[in-house]
């Protein structure tokens, strides 16, 4: 099998090409520059540039795709001046990909987000729920990307996510880190509930489902229950021995401290991932697990 990851140089593609290395799984990854420093076979792909897309493609011939990259700033989706590029990149590029994985009859792993749904209420959403009205135009130009390749594919897997945190990039524990270790107290979210999700534990689930045909909407998150942002922080001060105390605040509050978000968030990011289990895929480790792994990655 050989395996096309776009997004190498983002968070989660690069844990996608480290699994798919330490599988011995031929793999060939992508993102704008090219540049893989080496330590993988990275080419350069515009995602929104059809024609560089069935180049690339043709010539690699991958029999499945694993698609990582995406405008991912929130906040910065929300620009009228960016909605274009965002959709350009959400949209059009994930139809680019799909239009070609259809082509080579390539299996499809399209990464998409709990901000495909309202955010309201207290019940999980569930894989194959329809209910989706998304909060902002980041969830929007996501759940666009789903229709694209539901509509196109049939061998794809579409897997839903939710804060995620690797060690190739910017995340929710680096900014707890840095605040708690520069102040005696600090005031986080805890209206806001679902759970973290560990790149490297989401990329080995994605190889395990490369391996399979059972297809779908699947959510993918840590096992470990349901959590608000500040019951996040105590766990990340508490397991890097932080003595900073946490003051658990609603949004609204929140907002009045340091001013309102650009793009609504969802307060309802439970992601149900029962369907793992049924169709015989191991669950990801609790995510405080994933969390004493990580700050022990990030200490190494």
């Amino acid at each position: 099998m050989k395996v096309f990851v776009t997004g190498v140089s983002g968070q989660l593609g690069r844990d996608v090409m480290l699994e798919l290395k330490k599988r011995g799984i031929e793999a060939v990854g992508s993102d704008r520059s090219g540049d893989g420093k080496g330590e993988f076979n990275v080419v350069g792909l515009d995602i929104t540039d059809k024609e560089n897309v069935k180049k690339v493609l043709t010539n690699l011939k991958p029999d499945a795709i694993v698609h990582c990259a995406a405008w991912t700033n929130v906040d910065g989706a929300e620009d009228e001046t960016m909605k274009p590029v965002v959709k350009q990149v959400n949209i059009d590029g994930t139809k680019n990909l799909a239009d070609m994985a259809k082509n080579l009859n390539a299996k499809f792993v399209y990464i998409s987000t709990d901000y495909v749904f309202n955010g309201q209420g207290e019940t999980p959403w569930q894989p194959d729920d329809k209910s989706y009205a998304p909060l902002n135009y980041y969830g929007e130009t996501k759940l666009g990307g789903e229709q694209v390749v539901a509509g196109t594919l049939e061998k794809y897997f579409i897997v839903r996510i939710a804060w995620v945190f690797g060690k190739n990039g910017k995340n929710f524990v680096d900014t707890m880190l840095r605040v708690g270790e520069s102040h005696e107290e600090v005031k986080v979210v805890d209206d806001q509930i679902g759970t973290p999700t560990y790149c490297p534990d989401l990329a080995r689930l994605l190889v395990d489902m490369l391996e399979t045909e059972k297809y779908g909407y699947y959510h993918a998150t840590n096992e470990g229950g349901f959590i608000s942002w500040a019951d996040f922080t105590k766990e990340i001060f508490k397991q890097a021995g932080i003595k900073s105390k946490v003051i658990p605040v609603s949004t609204a509050e929140y907002e009045q401290i340091a001013g309102k978000s650009v793009a609504a968030r969802p307060k309802n990011s439970r992601l149900d991932k029962s369907k793992l289990k049924a169709n015989g895929f191991t669950p990801l480790p609790t995510w405080q697990d994933a969390l004493s792994r990580y700050l022990k990655e990030r200490s190494a």
